[in-house]
């Protein structure tokens, strides 16, 4: 469901550009990888860089390095959460803070992400399934 939405959705952004952080590179290769995830469609380590690389065929897809100022950002996107042993929480703080020293958008199916981008006044795209996907 999440790819078909997803699909419709990056279809649709014409003039726009996208950019992979490490991160995020990570997260697509490990759920392509896990059969919890994707089912009769799960992908080995291989297929998965497959798929990843294809999405680097588009002209508007890259990936972004990291910048210098990441670190601070990154810190500072923590501070809301310091008290909270939560890995998820962690990733949610890097990619808010990669989005935020990029100047871009954030795009994403999580809600909590979306919030926190949203108290943050970070420009975020929240993506619905279900109304993507026409369901």
């Amino acid at each position: 469901m999440h790819s078909d939405a997803a699909w419709t959705w990056f279809s649709r952004q014409e003039d726009n550009r996208f950019f992979f952080c490490r991160f995020s590179q990570l997260g697509l290769l490990r759920l392509l990888a896990t059969s919890a995830v994707m089912g009769k469609d799960v992908r080995t380590i291989g297929q998965a860089w497959k798929v990843y690389d294809r999405w680097l065929e588009d002209s508007r897809v890259e990936i972004r390095q990291e910048a210098f100022e990441l670190d601070v950002a990154f810190r500072a996107a923590t501070r809301s959460v310091s008290r909270l042993s939560s890995p998820k929480a962690l990733g949610d703080c890097y990619l808010l803070a990669v989005s935020q020293v990029t100047e871009a958008t954030l795009v994403t199916f999580d809600r909590g992400l979306a919030s926190a981008c949203h108290k943050a006044r970070q420009r975020v795209a929240l993506l619905e399934p279900r109304v993507l996907a026409g369901g």
